[in-house]
């Protein structure tokens, strides 16, 4: 890991061209800031316009780390011939079709970023339930055992965990050739029951009639800027069909489709084969079920937990698959 932090700092050294012997715009010791967009791939740094903390930074979160995040660091008492328990590990080599050749190149020296543009063709969306990325790094790495590349909060700030060459385990046989992001949302309920559950407790009617996210505590969100007031960017919950199944939702805010669609574009742009859009029917309508084998092996692009497993709903009803497409293409035509 220090190695690999060390890597960063020549990375961004080497960003503004080749570091020479004698050049004076470069001192040795000298201490190099990150603007605070980037994003990490094979070690590389690409800016994304939206605000990004690594799993170096300060309050980042590190799927890395063998230990718990978050409660009480016990050291566990043992007898004097007793092992001690081995770490825990949430992440894994990507299990992609390789070459023997390129099996032991990743092996012996890691991924380069031309292969993984080779193998990396889908970006897989969640909604956590868990209401901010705080928490949601909690169940995942503390809890559950699981990991995911992104994760998204309510004011807009992107936390990246790993960095995209790992394998992370958020979406079963999409891990190998995906990208996944976890948003910050308390996911869905039944039509009607917005009073009760979490979004009873995360939701309501502020003085002006409209609706206020308002977070159970603030430190569950510790980037929030002091008085800021959060809203989902459409003030009623949206129902819709997933699996056959009606589900109703509150939406995102806008700070989360404006930090989305940036990362998105910049996911796109690095990974040529993630096709910018939705899986669609011969219609040209969103599906909303699971994609069956044959169409899922074949599909490239963008897509929802639920396209990928029949037993998810998300990312949900209210989720806007158009807005974050046109603002996407957008983008990236810029």
């Amino acid at each position: 890991m220090r190695d690999f932090r060390f890597g960063l700092i020549v990375l961004a050294l080497m960003a503004s061209g080749p570091v020479l012997a004698g050049d004076t715009k470069v001192k040795v010791g000298e201490r190099v800031d990150r603007r605070g967009d980037e994003l990490v791939v094979c070690g590389q740094l690409f800016h994304t316009t939206a605000p990004v903390k690594l799993w170096t930074d300060p309050g980042g979160y590190d799927a890395y780390r063998l230990d718990h995040r978050f409660g009480v660091v016990e050291e566990p008492t043992r007898g004097q011939d007793e092992q001690p328990p081995k770490p825990l590990r949430r992440f894994a080599q990507r299990r992609v079709e390789l070459t023997p050749e390129q099996r032991e190149k990743v092996r012996g020296g890691g991924w380069d970023l031309p292969l993984l543009q080779d193998k990396v063709d889908q970006f897989v969306i969640h909604f956590d339930v868990c209401g901010s990325s705080q928490k949601c790094f909690e169940v995942l790495h503390d809890q559950r055992g699981l990991s995911v590349q992104f994760m998204l909060d309510v004011d807009g700030t992107i936390y990246q965990t790993l960095d995209l060459k790992e394998g992370a385990w958020h979406a079963t046989k999409a891990n190998g050739r995906s990208v996944g992001i976890e948003i910050a949302n308390v996911g869905t309920f039944k039509p009607g029951q917005q009073n009760q559950g979490l979004a009873g407790k995360w939701y309501s009617k502020g003085t002006d009639g409209k609706t206020v996210l308002t977070l159970p505590d603030p430190k569950l969100v510790p980037t929030l800027a002091a008085g800021q007031v959060l809203r989902p960017i459409r003030d009623e919950p949206i129902t819709g069909v997933i699996q056959g199944e009606e589900y109703a939702q509150y939406d995102l805010t806008p700070q989360q489709y404006e930090s989305l669609t940036r990362l998105t574009a910049t996911l796109c742009k690095i990974f040529p084969k993630i096709h910018c859009d939705y899986p669609k029917d011969d219609q040209g309508h969103l599906i909303t079920k699971a994609l069956p084998n044959d169409a899922y092996s074949r599909y490239n692009g963008i897509l929802g937990h639920y396209h990928v497993q029949t037993n998810k709903n998300d990312p949900g009803p209210a989720f806007q698959w158009d807005r974050l497409i046109t603002g996407t293409k957008k983008l990236m035509a810029e």
